[in-house]
C-alpha cells in the first residue's frame, strides 16, 4: 500500500520544480476505508497528513513532512445518474480520464480549465478554472462531495446535507479533510466553435466589455514587450464537427506552442536581451484559425514547456486598468518577460474561498520559464494586483497571508471556524496553510 516518492531518497517534487518535500511515509490507499485508516494511524503517530494529486500547484499547498497520501488507486467513475444529470468520480481521477470517459457516454462538463493533467480533487481544492461569461470554475460545477475528516469519519455534503461544509469544501485547500469522491453536474455532449485570432492589445482593452459580453468563453494572451495579443472565443455550435487537422494541430499545438516555444525559452534564459525581439516574432507566428469540436478538446491544450506561474483574480471591472498598469510596469522595468500573460474571466460564485466568491472576476496570470529568475517580475506584478483587491490562485505563487485574506474574503472567518470544528488538532496543517489561514 505504501509507495515511493517521485524523486531520489523519498523526496517529492511538484510539476514546476519549485517545491519539494520529504514525507515520513507515503500511502496509496485502494479504498476510502484504507484512506480513513491511514488518517487515523497518522494521528496516532503524531504525524500530519496531506493528499497530493499530480503536483500541478506552484505553492507548497500539498507539501508535508508527515504522511503523503497518493490517490492514484482512487480513480474512476462510481456512478452516472442520467436523471439528475450528475456523475460521481473518485478523487484521484485525472481530468483527462474523466473528460474522455464522459465523452464516451455522450456527456460533458460545462466548463474546463486549460489543462487536464490534474486530479479532480486537486483541481477543485485549489480553485482551478477556465474562462466563462456564465459558466464558472470546476468547483462551481460540484453537486456533492465526500471527504474523510480528521477523526477518520467519512462525511458527505451537498446543498441539503451538511451545507456549511459544502459551501467551503468545494475549494477546501486540503484544510478540512481529504476529498475521496466528487459529484459533478454534467450535460449532454455539445460542440464548441473556437475562433483564435491575433488582435492589438489596445483594441482588446478598448473593446473588452463587448468581447466578454458577446462570447460564452473569451480569453486572450498578451505578449509582453509587444502591443499584440492572441484572442480566443469559444461559443456553442450546432456543428458540424470540424476539428483541427492532424498536421495543422501538430504544427500549431506541438511544434509552435511547445517545441519552438521551448527552444525560444532556452534562448531567452541564456540571453535575456533577445527576449523583446523574440516576443515580437512569437506574437506574429500564430495565425487566425477556427475549429469546432467537443468541449474538452477546445478548452484544453497540452503544456509541455515547464514554467512557474502567479495568477490573481481582480474584480472584472478593474481588469483593463490593472492590465494597463502591468504593461507600464514591464515597459519601464527593464524586465525581460518571455512568456505571454493570460487573461480569463469567471462569474461570481457562492463558494467560501473561491477566488470568484461573491464577485464577477477577471484573472491575470503571469508566467516565467522554469529555471528563470521570476522574483522581481512576480513581486512587481503582485504589487499591482493587490492594489486592486486581487485574490491569488491558491495553487500559484503568491506571498499573501491570513491577515490579507481576512480582508480579501468577506467569509474568511466562516471558513476558519469550520476548520476549527472539523480539524481542531490541525492534522491537515502544513506551512502553507499556517500562512494563508493562520495558526
Amino acid at each position: 500500500m505504501s509507495s515511493t516518492a517521485n524523486g531520489k531518497n523519498g523526496t517529492w517534487r511538484n510539476w514546476g520544480g519549485n517545491v519539494s518535500a520529504r514525507p515520513a511515509r507515503q500511502v496509496a490507499p485502494a479504498s476510502v476505508e484504507e484512506l480513513a485508516a491511514a488518517v487515523c494511524r497518522a494521528r496516532e503517530d503524531g504525524l500530519t497528513v496531506k493528499a497530493v494529486g499530480t503536483g500541478h500547484s506552484f505553492t507548497s499547498i500539498a507539501a508535508t513532512d508527515g504522511v503523503l497520501i497518493r490517490p492514484q488507486l482512487l480513480t474512476g467513475i462510481r456512478n452516472i445518474d442520467r436523471e439528475s444529470m450528475t456523475v460521481t468520480v473518485e478523487a484521484g481521477t485525472p481530468l483527462k480520464r474523466l473528460n474522455a470517459a464522459l465523452a464516451r457516454e455522450g456527456l460533458s462538463l460545462t466548463n474546463m480549465g486549460d489543462i487536464m493533467e490534474q486530479t479532480v480533487s486537486g483541481a477543485v481544492s485549489t480553485g482551478t478554472h477556465g474562462t466563462g461569461r456564465e459558466s464558472a470554475s470546476i468547483a462551481a460545477q460540484i453537486k456533492a462531495l465526500e471527504l474523510v475528516t480528521a477523526d477518520g469519519s467519512v462525511l458527505t455534503c451537498s446543498e441539503k446535507e451538511n451545507p456549511e461544509v459544502f459551501a467551503a469544501a468545494r475549494t477546501g485547500l486540503g484544510a478540512l479533510g481529504i476529498v475521496t469522491a466528487i459529484t459533478f453536474a454534467v450535460e449532454p455532449l455539445f460542440l464548441l466553435t473556437a475562433r483564435e485570432e491575433p488582435m492589438p492589445l489596445d483594441r482588446v482593452l478598448a473593446e473588452f466589455d463587448q468581447l466578454w459580453a458577446e462570447n460564452e468563453h473569451f480569453e486572450f494572451y498578451w505578449f509582453p514587450h509587444t502591443g499584440s495579443t492572441n484572442t480566443k472565443r469559444n461559443n456553442r455550435s450546432a456543428g458540424p464537427e470540424r476539428p483541427v487537422g492532424r498536421l495543422a494541430g501538430w504544427f500549431e499545438d506541438e511544434f509552435l506552442s511547445n517545441g519552438v516555444f521551448q527552444a525560444v525559452q532556452w534562448v531567452g534564459r541564456a540571453a535575456p536581451a533577445t527576449v523583446p525581439g523574440i516576443a515580437r516574432l512569437s506574437s506574429r507566428a500564430l495565425s487566425a484559425r477556427t475549429y469546432t469540436d467537443i468541449p474538452y478538446k477546445v478548452f484544453t491544450s497540452p503544456r509541455r514547456v515547464r514554467f512557474v506561474e502567479m495568477e490573481y483574480a481582480v474584480p472584472r471591472a478593474a481588469l483593463v486598468e490593472t492590465l494597463r498598469e502591468l504593461r507600464a510596469m514591464v515597459d519601464r522595468s527593464g524586465l525581460r518577460v518571455s512568456f505571454p500573460v493570460e487573461v480569463r474571466t469567471a462569474p461570481a460564485d457562492d463558494i467560501t474561498l473561491s477566488t470568484a466568491s461573491g464577485r464577477d472576476s477577471a484573472y491575470i496570470a503571469v508566467h516565467m520559464f522554469r529555471g528563470t529568475p521570476y522574483h522581481a517580475y512576480f513581486t512587481a506584478a503582485e504589487r499591482i494586483f493587490t492594489a486592486h483587491e486581487g485574490r491569488p490562485h491558491w495553487g500559484k505563487v503568491h506571498t499573501r497571508d491570513a491577515e490579507y485574506f481576512a480582508r480579501a474574503y468577506p467569509r474568511f472567518g466562516e471558513f476558519t471556524a469550520l476548520r476549527d470544528r472539523l480539524d481542531p488538532e490541525r492534522l491537515f496543517q502544513n506551512d502553507y496553510l499556517r500562512r494563508v489561514l493562520g495558526a
